[in-house]
């Protein structure tokens, strides 16, 4: 007989402890698989970050700290009221004309902002001259949030450099450091009041490039640039503030942003702002000396025409008559290759050199003439600003391309109101031509062909004809209203 099988208690626990520990090994090694956090190890890590949170070792200052201590308070916000309308050249008329066709009817008085800096304990102030031209009232604030009204000392549209004054006792300033020991990679920080609502601002950058020139600053463009290009953010409003050195000392005068792109922005070079300030404190105006030459830079083109390859220099486009530089014997087409025993190389380099030289000094110059080196010493004399407007500065000379054009012979009518001796008039240009490239218009008259006067269009034809045989770039001195000018066109072999 079959009965039901019992099972002892010993039994029973034995196969309830096995059960267990295969649940717990299972239990393990899914735990492990699916990378389950252990409680002890999550404890663990709280621990150690808050025992991180909880470091006590100092965070390592950053190096612009102390250049904005020293250089903030010397900031100022320069708050303009000027009248425009009418008549008027300003910058604001300008953005009427620009974008309605017609300027303000009537004066009206329009509110502008900029920046600027304390240069002394007198309370001097250097700025942009565009940030203060024409004003009726400036008002200044401080960092500190004193406010004080400005007085002019002196403008010079010429630099775009301005001086004006306030009153007042404990008076912070800024250091002036030398923008002559810059480096290309030096660091920059711009201060000043972006946008004319965003005082104190600071941006940082570096020292991208220097000797910047040929720039077009909406609002006035001066005659005389030398700019510092930085890549720390400059905006409106930041016209006329500090580019500071990484000692928090002043190197250059904010002044342009490239509207074109970003990352760009120009100052004037300390140096020069701080010897047109001079001469403002001393004297309301800026005094410069001239020699009576338009000048170019000597193109590679220009440079072989002239059969001058690899040489630096510039070039004599024309001499003002009863000039000191007639005087001394300069002619066109020479080519300027030292001053004062110091090699020439750039056209608005030179320029400055000279007109920074008092007047009444002999300046040596060194001079290439049909490829020998000649010695002359020019008296240079006080700038006549209208002479020089009368006569014109030229543009510098564009890329090679295409030549294209005709020209015709020039009445003794035409010669004698033009005041030349030789020429011919450009009568059509070619459409895509090179010389349209190079902006040369009907009714331009070309004087020389590679230094050689041209009396009639067969002369000119002729003497086109010898450049081509010999494969050398055209240099033509074009003559526009009485302006001269170089132009370098690439002729079809």
């Amino acid at each position: 007989m079959t009965g039901h099988r019992v099972t002892s208690p010993r039994s029973f626990f034995l196969g309830a402890a096995a059960l267990i520990a295969v649940g717990l090994v299972l239990g393990l090694g899914l735990s492990i698989g699916l990378d389950l956090p252990r409680a002890s190890n999550a404890a663990a890590s709280a621990t150690a970050q808050l025992a991180a949170v909880s470091n006590s070792a100092p965070i390592p200052e950053s190096p612009f700290v102390s250049v904005v201590d020293k250089a903030l308070p010397a900031v100022v916000f320069i708050d303009v009221t000027r009248k425009v309308g009418g008549d008027s050249q300003d910058s604001a008329d300008e953005f009427m004309r620009r974008f309605f066709g017609s300027p303000m009817q009537r004066q009206q008085r329009v509110p502008s902002s900029g920046s600027g800096f304390i240069i002394d304990k007198s309370g001097r102030i250097m700025t942009n001259n565009h940030v203060v031209r024409d004003a009726e009232n400036i008002k200044v604030t401080l960092n500190d949030g004193r406010v004080f009204k400005a007085v002019t000392v002196g403008t010079d549209p010429a630099t775009d450099v301005a001086v004006i004054k306030i009153e007042g006792s404990n008076l912070p300033v800024l250091p002036i450091g030398d923008s002559e020991k810059l480096r290309i990679g030096d660091w920059a920080i711009a201060i000043g009041n972006p946008l004319g609502d965003l005082r104190g601002s600071v941006t940082v950058g570096i020292i991208s490039a220097q000797g910047r020139s040929n720039l077009n600053i909406f609002g006035g463009t001066p005659d005389y640039q030398d700019f510092i290009q930085t890549d720390a953010s400059i905006n409106f409003g930041n016209s006329g503030g500090p580019l500071c050195n990484i000692r928090g000392e002043v190197i250059g005068i904010n002044t342009a942003i490239n509207t074109n792109g970003q990352g760009i922005g120009f100052a004037i070079p300390i140096n020069l702002a701080k010897h047109v300030a001079e001469q403002l404190v001393a004297h309301g105006t800026v005094k410069r000396a001239m020699m009576g030459v338009t000048l170019a830079n000597l193109t590679p083109e220009i440079a072989e025409g002239f059969g001058l390859a690899n040489q630096q220099g510039v070039v004599i486009q024309s001499v003002f008559p009863g000039s000191p530089a007639e005087r001394a014997g300069l002619q066109r087409n020479d080519v300027i290759v030292d001053l004062n025993g110091q090699p020439v190389a750039d056209r608005d380099k030179f320029r400055l050199k000279i007109a920074d030289t008092p007047a009444g000094t002999k300046v040596k110059l060194g001079v290439l003439r049909d490829g020998k080196k000649v010695a002359l010493e020019v008296t240079l004399t006080d700038r006549d600003d209208n002479l020089v407007a009368s006569r014109g500065q030229a543009p510098e000379s564009g890329e090679a391309g295409d030549f294209g054009l005709s020209v015709r012979d020039l009445t003794s009518t035409e010669k004698s109101e033009l005041h030349v001796d030789a020429g011919v008039r450009v009568v059509e240009v070619a459409e895509g031509s090179e010389a349209q490239d190079k902006d040369i218009q009907v009714n331009d008259v070309i004087e020389e062909v590679n230094r050689v006067a041209v009396n009639s269009a067969r002369e000119f034809r002729s003497e086109v004809a010898k450049v081509r045989k010999a494969g050398k770039p055209v240099v033509l001195i074009v003559n526009r209203n009485g302006a001269t000018r170089f132009e370098t066109l690439k002729l079809d072999k």
